[in-house]
């Protein structure tokens, strides 16, 4: 049956418009810009490749860190990241891990040690330079010189070469160990190696504490062995200006011929720090003989400065 020219006309503008009606792009025109867009994947989408345990992204967490020191000593300094403190020598008998890499210190002794039963007082005095060395070691020369009463002069008649290393950064073992190796060169006498086991930490906020294992051989002669063990405690009374403590020496000492037969000395006594600069540092130790093996007293006196 023929469509009548105008109805087909009519016809076809009625499909033209309900095709426009069912593309919005196509009523509204069309925008090269918004088909280049790429339609969102959906979340099912995005998680639809499975991945295993061990290689998926942990969650973002957030990490809150330690609160402030509460003294400016206990800041961690250096590459090891260890206490201000420890940085200085803080005890007389007793050393405690290793300087900063690039420290340069000088250090003043001080030693007179007073007998028991009237003999000459001994005074010692050592010159000693501190060098802080990469890879947590520590190298200290020192040179000495002894004094015996009104007698005696004060020339040079010992030399120190002494090594330390410490096991890892500061707080990643208990005790902070440091191995430590001295050999001592002596004027008209035996040489001399120490080995020390080297401790120290804080037990609380202004409190800190080192201990050393302590073994001395003499290359020589009677062929001495000394044992030893040393210890002490410091509080911060005046955040890097004044500290007091206390210091302890235990030793057993015996010869070749008589091994397990020993001398024993046991020393005890009051410690004080003084920082009058921030460069320097001012150690008084006066120790107390208990026994009859041991000396009446023994006293050091350091003066440190850092280069």
């Amino acid at each position: 049956m023929a469509i009548p020219e105008t109805s087909g006309r009519v016809l076809l503008a009625a499909l033209l418009g309900l095709a426009l009606a069912g593309s919005p792009a196509l009523a509204q025109g069309s925008n090269p810009a918004d088909q280049a867009q790429p339609k969102p994947e959906s979340s099912t989408e995005q998680n639809s490749e499975h991945q295993p345990s061990w290689k998926m992204d942990g969650e973002p967490v957030t990490v809150i860190g330690e609160p402030l020191p509460e003294l400016r000593e206990e800041e961690r300094i250096g590459a090891y990241h260890q206490p201000r403190w420890t940085a200085r020598r803080r005890f007389g008998e007793t050393r405690i891990y290793v300087i900063p890499q690039g420290d340069f210190d000088f250090e003043y002794w001080l030693v007179p040690e007073f007998p028991r039963e009237g003999g000459d007082t001994e005074v010692e005095q050592q010159y000693e330079v501190e060098v802080g060395l990469p890879r947590r070691l520590q190298l200290d020369l020192y040179a000495v010189t002894h004094k015996t009463g009104n007698s005696g002069s004060l020339g040079l008649d010992q030399t120190k070469v002494e090594l330390r290393w410490a096991l890892a950064d500061w707080g990643r073992l208990w005790g902070n160990p440091a191995l430590y190796l001295e050999w001592i060169g002596i004027d008209n006498a035996p040489d001399h190696v120490e080995t020390k086991l080297l401790f120290g930490d804080e037990i609380a906020p202004r409190l800190h504490w080192g201990a050393n294992l302590v073994f001395e051989h003499e290359m020589g002669g009677e062929q001495t062995n000394s044992y030893e063990w040393t210890g002490g405690l410091s509080y911060t009374v005046r955040d890097e200006k004044w500290s007091v403590g206390a210091e302890t020496k235990l030793a057993w000492e015996d010869v070749k011929v008589s091994r397990g037969t020993y001398k024993r000395e046991v020393l005890l006594g009051p410690s004080l720090q003084v920082r009058p600069l921030p460069q320097a540092h001012l150690d008084l130790v006066a120790l107390a003989g208990l026994g009859h093996d041991s000396p009446r007293a023994k006293a050091i006196l350091i003066l440190g400065w850092e280069l």
